[in-house]
């Protein structure tokens, strides 16, 4: 159906036919011909607004082209071609060194222009094929608009096109996500056509968007040019439009949003929307600052832990790396000295090498003149002496022939000697034959008379038993006696297993006993309560008892064995400041005790067999690193505690250094009564930094945080019973079996002493039979051995008799003597042969031997004569000769010296060499700058060389360390040295980032509290005119993205005040404090405009009057802002102002098509002239 257009002379929002349509396209391009020359200029104030800022830009990346931080949009819709670039500073952060962050200015409402209207301000709207729409223009007013008309007629769709011809999101409408979707049906294309209130003194902002069915794409226009979403998008952020925010922007279908807002949300929306323009940066600062902080404080921490960690290690490596160092200095000082050694004595050799050669040169001089001078008298005493030599070898010939003939006189000598020996022995033995026949008879009667005595025993033997009936004899009493042994064995096994009985029984009764004599002991019911618990630490503990000489000092057990709480009324409050693993932690006084615990118990399972899973704990003991106790002890006692739980224990004193270091016992104050103020002992403990205190039951941990203004936090837990630190109770029915396994045993060593007399008579019977078996053995083995006796004797009569007969045989079967008297003449006659034919050569040997002599011994005259000669030469010439050969050995002792000098030079300097070349650079270097100082000359080799003796004994003295240890430490101190590094600037850039969070939170607190104490104020007024209660809260935290506002309302007398929640109120309190909350915002509002959809829908009357009257008085001053609401009603007799439009939409299927019906001030203009012409004519 056709629709009929807007009159000229009025800015209601009519519907227009299609017959005045040509009218309204003239009326617009009257307009766009009046606005375009406006366009230039303001097209020139926005290129110079680039320009400046695109030079701001330049001057910033100049300041840190080092950086490329991402680009941030600073409002929602901004262009990204004027986004500012976020720089580091060169101290690390993404803060301006300084204080509050560089932020993009954002645009505050400009002062109004003549036409009342503010820049951003909409001027004009028209839509076609626009949802309900055809067709329509209308024109708002520069204050409060008060859009109505019946549901279903399009005032939401007003909402509407306003956010998508903005290019804003069409999830902001939560309608319809396409585009193409707000096209009216049966209709293909629309448009939206807005135009926005320029900056003063410059012509207004076009804006047109047209959209087409089934097309995603939407463009734009801007004053009739073609544009993009992102120049639009830059142009909103100019004019500070914000659509997006709920604060200033709440269309229908969002209502309900505004009260599920977050808190956290609300304020975000509403610094966006109100107050100083810096809010947002400012708390956005404050939030990425923050989260940076804790990071920061976070990997300082992690760090100083780490920090702590390897500097303890390296201390404990500190004493070997020294003794490492100490060592490495001797290797390098004792290597120094084994070449300067060398190489002094190479210098001390050399010179006496030096000193040496002039001297032998001049003795081989004097020695050649000497033997020059006295050359003739040696040439002869040489001739002499050559002469005599020879003499001396003919004399020696002729005396070595002689001694040869001397020698075979000798052995013919001898041999004659030993034929006249065997003469005599051949006579000998002729004289002895006569006798030895004599003795030969002799001996035959002798053997006859000797066989004859034999013959005779044999013959007549004595009376015997017989021998086999003896050993039948002894074989029955064997055979008796057998089974007497077996019977022996098998009581002797019983008796050996009666006696394992008893032992086993005795050994029973003692564990028994044993065991419940521990059932009493309460340190083993403790040892065995940790061993249910703990099977490793139990097992060390035993060991510990049992080792402890392998210690330097004592291990403490775990506090739960060696420590007691006599006052059992503080046993479950002491045990609550322990933490499980403490409980159970072996505690050593010496680094050397610890470490030799870890390798023993939990390295190796050299200790208990395995390795142990238990809590080793060791710190050197430092009283002035130990933190103090929060309050002294009158202070304590004025709060109303007891002390503090040190105070209640009994421990060794070597484990207090534990309890206070580790547990922090003594900071740890008890209170058994309730007479404690809670916020008092909050307050000691805070002050100290953070402590804990129990009283009563409640166990109160009190810490301050890292981060902000540090402010005390309370951690609160119930205390339980203790379950350690009570005296360990007995289970009865232990006791129970172990006394019935006691009885039993007992009565089972009754049956086994029993059953030991049983075997004890019978060993006695069995005794008595082997005593009677042994004396009838032993007599019929005397009678067997006296038979036996006597059969070898008559064995060896029979022996003695074969012997003399082979006797006899021999001698009767011996030769005659005649014969070998023969044999021994014979011999005799040989013999005087040889003999004569030696006396003949020996008498030959003799006479040559005489000849031979005569020759020597005038050989040996010759020889005395020469020897004589020369002796009378040498008389002569002794006293050269003597000179000669005292030069001749000096000579040779000084080329000896020399060439000993000369060799010991060479080698020490071979030796120098070799030992240069295998030396390390700064060895040799060091050496040079010794020798050229001048150090080396300064002493003698003997001197080095005990400097080297007394190095190597200092070296022997120090143990030698694993280089791997020094290499371990180095690293680890470079590590140190980094990661100290890593701190202190870690720990600057914190600093830098709290001052930096100090500098933002100084300008947005206070203007956030300024802002939010004014939105309050107006908040509070609003609902006390409508007989409730409401208030505005800031909510701090420490994390600033958690900051929140509160809407605190009341709307009955009996309830308290609660916070708005999407699900708490009602739908009409949730609009009606949303209304409110907005209403109050209005004054510090910067956008603008501002909308609110039918957020009256479920107010009751007397709450929706007072809520339109309050917001024609906010929304109707002077310095408002452009402000939209839309209503499907009003009531009567509300308030109104002249500064407010009301712009009521009248759209449907039966509007009139005639140009100029329809026009409401046309129709009101008529009603009003009829009633005062009704009123003349009465008159």
């Amino acid at each position: 159906m056709a629709r009929r257009g807007p009159s000229h002379d009025s800015q209601d929002s009519l519907k227009e036919n299609n017959g005045v349509v040509d009218a309204v396209t003239a009326h617009t391009k009257t307009n766009e011909r009046v606005a375009r020359g406006k366009r230039a200029a303001m097209r020139d104030h926005i290129d110079a607004d680039d320009d400046a800022e695109r030079d701001a830009e330049a001057e910033e990346d100049a300041q840190g082209e080092d950086d490329d931080e991402d680009e941030e949009d600073q409002d929602q819709g901004e262009d990204p071609s004027r986004r500012k670039r976020a720089r580091v500073n060169t101290e690390g952060d993404s803060l301006a060194t300084g204080s509050v962050p560089k932020v993009e200015k954002r645009r505050q409402t400009l002062p109004r222009d003549t036409d009342g209207f503010i820049p951003g301000s909409i001027v004009r709207i028209q839509l076609q094929n626009f949802l309900t729409y055809d067709w329509v223009e209308f024109r708002p007013g520069p204050h409060l608009n008060m859009i109505f008309g019946p549901n279903g007629t399009g005032k939401s769709s007003i909402a509407c096109a306003i956010c998508l011809g903005l290019n804003f999101s069409p999830a902001l409408l939560a309608r319809a996500p396409d585009l193409s979707s707000y096209v009216k049906n049966e209709k293909t294309e629309g448009y939206i056509e807005i135009e926005l209130k320029g900056m003063k003194g410059k012509g207004n902002l076009v804006i047109r968007r047209n959209l087409q069915r089934g097309s995603k794409s939407a463009p734009f226009t801007l004053n009739g040019k073609s544009a993009s979403g992102k120049e639009v998008s830059a142009r909103m952020a100019e004019l500070n439009v914000q659509v997006g925010n709920l604060c200033t922007f709440l269309p229908q279908d969002r209502v309900a949003e505004f009260a599920r807002m977050t808190p956290q949300e609300l304020l975000k929306q509403t610094q966006l929307a109100a107050g100083n323009e810096h809010l947002t940066a400012w708390h956005q600062t404050l939030i990425s600052s923050g989260k940076e902080l804790r990071r920061e404080q976070e990997l300082v921490d992690a760090d100083k832990d780490q920090l702590k960690t390897m500097e303890d290690r390296n201390a404990n490596l500190e004493r070997d790396v020294r003794r490492y160092e100490e060592r490495r200095a001797l290797e390098q000082q004792i290597e120094l000295l084994e070449f300067i050694v060398p190489i002094k004595e190479y210098y001390e050799a050399r010179e006496k090498y030096r000193i040496m050669k002039p001297q032998q040169r001049e003795a081989l001089r004097n020695l050649r003149k000497l033997e020059a001078r006295n050359k003739p008298y040696l040439d002869m005493l040489k001739a002499l002496e050559v002469e005599l030599k020879d003499r001396e070898k003919q004399r020696e010939a002729l005396k070595q022939a002689t001694k040869k003939k001397f020698k075979q006189m000798s052995g013919k000598w001898e041999e004659n000697e030993r034929l006249e020996h065997e003469a005599e022995n051949i006579k000998n033995h002729l004289d002895g034959l006569k006798q030895r026949e004599k003795n030969r008879v002799a001996n035959i009667k002798k053997q006859e008379k000797l066989i004859a005595d034999c013959e005779a025993t044999l013959a007549n033997p004595p009376q015997i038993e017989d021998l086999d009936d003896l050993n039948k004899q002894l074989r029955e009493l064997l055979q008796n006696n057998h089974s007497t042994r077996q019977r022996q064995s098998e009581l002797q096994e019983k008796q050996r297993e009666n006696v394992n009985k008893s032992s086993r029984c005795r050994h029973e009764i003692e564990q028994i006993s044993r065991s419940l004599h521990q059932l009493d002991s309460q340190s083993h019911q403790k040892l065995q309560a940790l061993k249910n618990q703990d099977r490793d630490g139990g097992d060390v503990v035993e060991w510990l008892r049992n080792n402890k000489d392998k210690f330097r000092m004592e291990i403490f057990e775990p506090a739960v064995l060696c420590m007691t709480v006599p006052n059992r009324a503080y046993a479950d409050a002491v045990e609550a400041c322990f933490g499980g693993s403490q409980l159970k932690t072996f505690v050593a006084q010496c680094d050397e005790d610890y470490r030799l615990l870890n390798r023993l118990c939990v390295d190796t399972p050299e200790a208990i067999g395995r390795k142990a899973r238990i809590n080793t704990w060791y710190k050197a003991k430092d009283e002035s690193r130990l933190t103090p106790p929060p309050a002294s002890r009158e202070e304590l006692q004025t709060l109303g505690f007891d002390g503090y739980a040190l105070d209640f224990v009994d421990c060794p004193e070597g484990l207090k250094w534990f309890l206070q270091s580790d547990v922090r016992l003594h900071r740890a104050a008890i209170a058994l009564k309730s007479n404690v103020n809670i916020s008092h002992a909050s307050d000691m403990a805070a002050r100290s930094g953070g402590a804990s205190y129990i009283v009563q039951r409640v166990l109160y941990n009190v810490s301050r945080s890292k981060y902000g203004k540090r402010l005390p936090q309370t951690v609160t837990r119930a205390v339980n019973q203790a379950r350690h630190f009570t005296a360990a109770t007995v289970d009865p029915q232990i006791r129970r079996n172990l006394q019935r396994q006691l009885a039993e045993a007992q009565e089972h060593l009754k049956l086994v002493e029993e059953e030991e007399r049983e075997l004890s008579n019978a060993d006695k019977e069995i005794q008595a039979a082997h005593k009677a078996y042994k004396e009838a053995h032993d007599s019929l083995n005397t009678r067997k051995n006296k038979v036996q006796d006597m059969q070898r004797t008559l064995q060896r009569v029979q022996v003695t008799l074969d012997g003399h007969r082979k006797k006899l045989d021999t001698l009767l079967t011996a030769k005659p003597p005649d014969v070998e008297r023969n044999n021994c003449k014979q011999q005799l006659l040989t013999l005087a042969s040889r003999r004569v034919a030696i006396v003949r050569d020996y008498v030959a040997l003799m006479r040559a031997a005489i000849k031979e002599q005569e020759q020597a011994t005038r050989a040996g005259l010759e020889y005395l004569q020469v020897a004589a000669n020369k002796a009378a030469l040498e008389l002569l010439c002794k006293e050269q000769k003597d000179q000669l050969a005292e030069a001749d050995n000096h000579a040779r002792h000084i080329h000896a010296q020399f060439k000993a000098a000369k060799d010991e030079s060479k080698r020490k300097l071979e030796a120098s060499r070799a030992k240069f070349a295998e030396m390390d650079a700064d060895v040799q270097e060091r050496f040079q700058a010794m020798e050229s100082a001048g150090e080396i000359e300064a002493k003698s080799a003997e001197e080095w060389e005990a400097d080297l003796q007394q190095r190597r004994e200092e070296l022997d003295m120090n143990m030698n360390t694993n280089g791997n240890v020094v290499e371990l430490y180095n690293k680890r101190k470079a590590e140190i040295e980094t990661l100290t590094e890593t701190i202190e600037e870690r720990e600057k850039r914190i600093l830098r980032i709290e001052q930096s969070i100090g500098t933002a939170r100084e300008n947005w607190q206070p203007a956030l509290e300024k802002l939010v104490d004014s939105i309050g104020e107006k908040f509070s007024r609003a609902f006390d005119r409508i007989g409730c209660a409401g208030e505005i809260r800031i909510r701090e935290d420490e994390d600033y993205d958690k900051w929140a506002i509160d809407i605190m309302v009341k709307f009955r007398d009996h309830e308290k005040l609660q916070l708005l929640t999407g699900e708490r109120q009602s739908g009409g309190e949730r609009s009606l404090t949303t209304i409110l909350y907005l209403m109050s915002l209005t004054e510090e509002a910067r956008a603008p405009f501002s909308l609110v959809d039918e957020i009256n829908q479920g107010m009751d009357q007397r709450a929706e009057r007072a809520v339109h009257n309050s917001l024609v008085e906010v929304t109707c001053r002077p310095e408002s802002g452009q402000y939209f609401l839309i209503t499907p009603k009003l009531l009567p007799d509300l308030n109104y102002h002249e500064r407010m439009k009301i712009l009521c939409v009248n759209n449907g299927e039966w509007l009139p098509e005639e140009k100029g019906l329809g026009n409401m001030m046309g129709l009101i203009d008529h009603y009003v002239r009829a009633r005062q012409g009704r009123a003349n004519a009465s008159a």
